[in-house]
């Protein structure tokens, strides 16, 4: 006989009041989790499945509310229960992983007495033996130094150790079902595979059951018994982790599976099938020889750069990948000449850009353009997204009013944007929609060579795509250089010619990108290579 769920969801829905009237979120979910088992809710932003984490233990926001449908937790009927009930099996029965540590985390109590807070309220310990079962949780989740870290705040933890605190919180209680809404997203790919271990290890050995909310297929590939598809509030795919990946039926699954990039091995070619060759050069058009950066005092430097040296061939994509803190972004910053190196040279198109100052730094702006990692803090707020895109023009008095606004309609096509979203600001857009228009203006003084500094890491896995196959097609079109930096090498493996690993300042190993995936010579590559999410299964 088969034993019942632990979870049992009906016909759940649920509404938005806003000021445009009533919004269905989801339209009649169907769940069921069973004991031990771990679930993966999967769908992209706006697919309602963070809603669905949120509405099984009644923390919707002030504008939603369930309108209809069962929750039914081990025989407890989840929604007849008083907020006083709820409370109580809140973090002792169910624990929950929210999605931002900095913002879920108290910033000015110390982690070890947030734990603390959590046992003595469920557990009834007292202030002392609570204390020492925090020292203890953090032990679990693998925070070094434990009893160091648990008198720390917040801020002196890296993302990594600060979501390990809020695993730790979850599960302090020995619950039954823990629900992780994207605890990984904002990651890099090796501490989100330390993260997820120490998840797995505790489901283990306490047999929680698991509902892991994530927009990443690949993650739900390696870790889940089960996979939910999502999309629009409603359930449109759901069997074995194999069935999904390997014979999606649903047409937004099979998107999605396409789109990941631990599930692809291909290089993206530009549309329409022709694929590109990489030029060969006499002269590389990009030259990088000892540059180095540090911070700090001089008893006490970071360093940043040490000794880099690298070339770019025109028309080609240079990929620089490595964990936060490895100083790719810096290297990016140099030789955009937004930050000033210690050491080093700069050549670009043979003439050494290292020291340039005034007007011949601002004609090299020309020429080379930067597109930073979130687009909703580098585009003004303020300002429409035609007047975004025309601001260079204008700073560089290229053509008249008429010639800007008809240049502005042509970048917004290259970019494969409505010219109607012309007199919109970046509120009002989509992540991947305010991405493009960043794209738009980079591309606005027709540039030679861009450098894009984690472009899509924020974005969805088949919006992610989109942005990847539009900067592919714009390279064939327009004869562009990238170097593109980035953390994640399923996404590197998608559109770059060369690749350089680097970690804590050094370029550990370079080359091709064919080599570098087939034959890493490095133990430091090797481990971003396992990290891939999805990098062991063989997608249909």
């Amino acid at each position: 006989m088969t034993p019942a769920p632990l979870l049992t969801v009906r016909d759940l829905r649920v509404e938005y009041t806003t000021p445009a009237g009533v919004n269905p979120a989801l339209r009649g979910v169907d769940l069921d989790i069973g004991r031990g088992e771990v679930l993966a809710l999967v769908g992209e932003s706006g697919s309602g499945k963070s809603t669905i984490a949120h509405a099984l233990v009644r923390l919707l926001p002030g504008e939603a509310s369930i309108v209809g449908g069962s929750i039914d937790f081990d025989d407890i009927d989840v929604m007849r229960l008083s907020q006083r009930a709820l409370r109580r099996v809140r973090g002792a029965r169910i624990g929950f992983v929210p999605q931002d540590p900095s913002h879920s985390l108290n910033p000015v109590v110390r982690i070890g007495e947030q734990i603390a807070e959590v046992v003595r309220r469920h557990l009834g310990l007292t202030p002392p033996d609570a204390r020492r079962r925090a020292v203890e949780i953090l032990d679990e989740v693998g925070i070094p130094e434990p009893g160091q870290r648990a008198r720390q705040y917040p801020h002196e933890l890296s993302g990594g150790l600060r979501q390990r605190v809020l695993i730790g919180i979850a599960w302090a209680c020995n619950p039954d079902l823990v629900i992780a809404d994207e605890p990984t997203s904002a990651l890099d790919a090796t501490v989100q595979r330390h993260v997820l271990d120490r998840m797995q290890a505790l489901r283990e050995s306490h047999g929680t059951s698991v509902l892991l909310v994530t927009h990443d297929l690949g993650v739900a590939a390696d870790r889940a018994d089960r996979i939910v598809v999502v999309n629009k509030g409603e359930i449109v795919e759901r069997g074995t982790s194999t069935e999904v990946l390997t014979n999606p039926t649903h047409e937004y699954t099979r998107r999605l599976v396409a789109a990941a990039p631990g599930l692809r091995s291909r290089r993206l070619e530009p549309t329409g099938g022709t694929v590109r060759a990489v030029p060969e050069t006499a002269e590389p058009f990009l030259r990088v020889r000892g540059l180095a950066k540090s911070y700090g005092s001089a008893s006490a430097p970071i360093v940043a750069a040490d000794g880099l040296e690298f070339e770019i061939a025109r028309g080609t994509t240079f990929a620089i990948v490595g964990e936060s803190g490895s100083g790719k972004s810096t290297t990016a910053r140099m030789i955009a000449r937004i930050v000033e190196p210690d050491a080093g040279t700069i050549i670009f198109d043979g003439a050494d850009i290292t020291r340039l100052r005034g007007t011949a730094l601002r004609q090299l702006r020309r020429r080379l353009q930067v597109v930073y990692q979130n687009p909703f803090g580098s585009l003004d707020p303020r300002m429409t997204i035609g007047a975004i895109i025309d601001e260079p023009l204008r700073a560089f008095g290229m053509g008249s009013r008429a010639d800007r606004a008809s240049a502005v309609r042509a970048l917004m096509a290259d970019v494969r944007l409505d010219p109607a979203l012309a007199d919109r600001r970046p509120a009002q857009l989509s992540g991947g929609q305010r991405q493009r228009v960043a794209i738009a203006r980079a591309l606005a003084l027709r540039p030679e060579m861009i450098i894009l500094d984690e472009p899509v890491s924020a974005l969805d896995v088949s919006v992610q795509e989109q942005v990847l196959q539009l900067l592919v097609d714009l390279q064939a079109e327009h004869d562009l250089t990238y170097l593109f930096i980035s953390h994640d090498l399923g996404v590197i493996r998608q559109i770059s010619d060369e690749i350089a690993v680097m970690r804590r300042g050094v370029i550990l190993e370079q080359g091709s990108a064919g080599r570098v995936f087939a034959e890493p010579q490095h133990d430091y590559t090797r481990d971003l290579l396992s990290a891939i999410p999805g990098g062991g299964v063989s997608a249909g």
